[in-house]
C-alpha cells in the first residue's frame, strides 16, 4: 500500500466524520461552541463591554430575577418556551410557538449581568418535557391540510429563576450603563442549565449511534493521516538520503552517447527523481494545513481576532 492511499482514505474518513456532526443542524455548532468557549469573570466581560471591544464568552454562575412567574408548580421561572412541532423526513419542524420572558440576570460572586433573554432560540438547553401523539388529536392548533396521520410533538422547555447555568454570549454596554449578555459576533445566545456531558446528549438528539459513528471516524481519519504523513516523510528521507550502490569501475571504457556525462559540452546529470521529492513535499504540506484547519475548525479553535480574548 503507497502512502499517497493511506492519506485519502484519512482524509475521506475524517470528510465522513464531518458530515455525520453536521447533520445534527444548530446542535452541533452550539456543542462546539459550548465545548471551546472560555469561561470568563464578570468583571471582565464589563470591562470588554465598557471598552467597546466585543468578545464571546462563557460565564458560569446562579440565575435570577425580581421579575419571575410561577409555573403549574410554584417554581418561579424567567423563561418559558412551548412548541408545538410535526416530523417530516426525520426532522421536526416548529408550526407553533409561544414564549414567556422577563428579565433575568445571571450572578458570580459579587457580579451581576443581564441576559438578554428575547435572543435566546437554538442556544437554549434544558431538560424539556414532551407529549407525542398525531396531527388527530391537535388538529384546530395545526395548519389546515395537515395529514392526521403526521407525528406532533408538544414541547416545554423553561428555565427557573433558582437554577445554575452557563451562558455564552457577547457582553455589551447598554444606554443605562448596565451590561448584557446577547447573540453576536456571528454566534449564538447559549443558554445550558444541564451538565457538559448531559448538555452534548440533548443537542445530538438522545441519538449516541451517530455521535459514536462520528467520533470514530475522526479519531481513525486523524490517525490515518498522521499515518501517511509519517509514511512518506520515511519514503521521501530514504530516497534522497541513503546513498546508491557504488558499483565497481567496468575494464573498459563506455563510449559517451548522448546523454553521457562525460560528453563534451554538458555538466553532470541529476541524480534521482527530484522532481517527484519536491512534488512529494508540497504534498504533503498540503494534506498537513488541511488536517490542522479541520482539527482547529472541530475543536472551536479561536481566530487570530479572538486570540486577546482568553
Amino acid at each position: 500500500m503507497e502512502p499517497l492511499v493511506v492519506l485519502v482514505v484519512g482524509l475521506l474518513a475524517v470528510g465522513g466524520g464531518v458530515v455525520v456532526l453536521r447533520s445534527f443542524g444548530p446542535g452541533y455548532r452550539v456543542g462546539r461552541l459550548l465545548a471551546s468557549t472560555p469561561t470568563t469573570t464578570i468583571e471582565q466581560a464589563e470591562a470588554w463591554a465598557a471598552a467597546g471591544t466585543p468578545h464571546y464568552v462563557r460565564i458560569d454562575g446562579r440565575l435570577d430575577s425580581a421579575e419571575d412567574f410561577p409555573d403549574e408548580n410554584a417554581r418561579p421561572l424567567v423563561y418559558r418556551r412551548r412548541r408545538m412541532e410535526t416530523r417530516h423526513r426525520g426532522h421536526w419542524d416548529v408550526v407553533g410557538e409561544e414564549v414567556q420572558v422577563v428579565p433575568f440576570e445571571v450572578r458570580e460572586g459579587l457580579g451581576v449581568l443581564a441576559i438578554d433573554g428575547q435572543r435566546l432560540a437554538e442556544g437554549l438547553i434544558v431538560l424539556p418535557r414532551e407529549a407525542m401523539g398525531t396531527a388527530a388529536e391537535v388538529a384546530d392548533r395545526l395548519p389546515p391540510g395537515t395529514p392526521p396521520d403526521l407525528p406532533v410533538r408538544y414541547r416545554v422547555e423553561q428555565v427557573s429563576a433558582v437554577e445554575h447555568a452557563t451562558v455564552l454570549g457577547v457582553p455589551e454596554r447598554q444606554a443605562d450603563g448596565t451590561t448584557r449578555l446577547t447573540a453576536g459576533l456571528g454566534r449564538p445566545l447559549v443558554l445550558s442549565t444541564v451538565e457538559r456531558t448531559e448538555a452534548m446528549q440533548l443537542l445530538a438528539g438522545g441519538r449516541r449511534g451517530r455521535p459514536l459513528a462520528a467520533l470514530a471516524l475522526l479519531v481513525a481519519g486523524l490517525g490515518l493521516l498522521a499515518l501517511g504523513l509519517a509514511w512518506s516523510v520515511v519514503r521521501l528521507v530514504a530516497a534522497v538520503v541513503v546513498p546508491s550502490p557504488v558499483l565497481g569501475a567496468s575494464p573498459t571504457a563506455t563510449p559517451a552517447g548522448a546523454g553521457d556525462t562525460r560528453s563534451a559540452g554538458e555538466g553532470p546529470g541529476l541524480v534521482g527523481s527530484p522532481l517527484l521529492a519536491i512534488g512529494l513535499v508540497v504534498a504533503i504540506a498540503t494534506l498537513a494545513v488541511i488536517a490542522t484547519l479541520i482539527y482547529v475548525r472541530l475543536t472551536g479553535g479561536r481566530t487570530p481576532e479572538d486570540h486577546d480574548r482568553v
